[in-house]
């Protein structure tokens, strides 16, 4: 009987509504934790994870082939601004912007990539994520129109 192998690493960047500044430091781990338990739930590998102010990394192994990558990032971003409103972890409402960046790696940008989400507290002291996110875009050679990325408030 054949088997399916698949050996496919993702890198998720999606931003908050209005890209305000609600992941505080006090709430990021109980964040970065419950969405990793959503993609162990649905047999998916976090390598890294890190949830800044106003956006979020997620670099994970895509095995699970039976949930479509769309209908993961949906699942996240329900199941944790879900979460975030239920803990009351704010003062106010909290949700995700729509959209979302999902960017492919080979096994031998692993490790960087890992490195790159991981330092994000540092990275972006010397880039705004509006850069980051138009860096990815031209560095993977996506055409895309102004009028449809996030809402970047300077």
């Amino acid at each position: 009987m054949a088997n399916t192998y698949t050996q496919i690493y993702i890198q998720l960047i999606f931003a908050v509504k209005f890209r305000e500044n609600k992941i505080s430091e006090e709430i990021r781990e109980k964040i970065e934790k419950y969405i990793c338990g959503i993609f162990n739930h649905k047999k998916q590998s976090v390598l890294a994870i890190y949830a800044n102010p106003d956006h979020i990394h997620i670099f994970f192994c895509y095995r699970n082939l039976q949930i479509s990558i769309p209908d993961l990032v949906k699942l996240v971003k329900v199941e944790s601004t879900n979460f975030i409103n239920e803990k009351k972890y704010l003062n106010n409402h909290f949700s995700w912007q729509e959209g979302y960046g999902a960017f492919s790696y080979s096994k031998s940008q692993k490790e960087n990539v890992i490195k790159y989400v991981l330092n994000q507290k540092e990275h972006h002291q010397k880039q705004s994520f509006k850069d980051e996110y138009l860096d990815f875009l031209r560095k993977f050679e996506i055409e895309f129109k102004n009028e449809y990325l996030f809402e970047f408030f300077e």
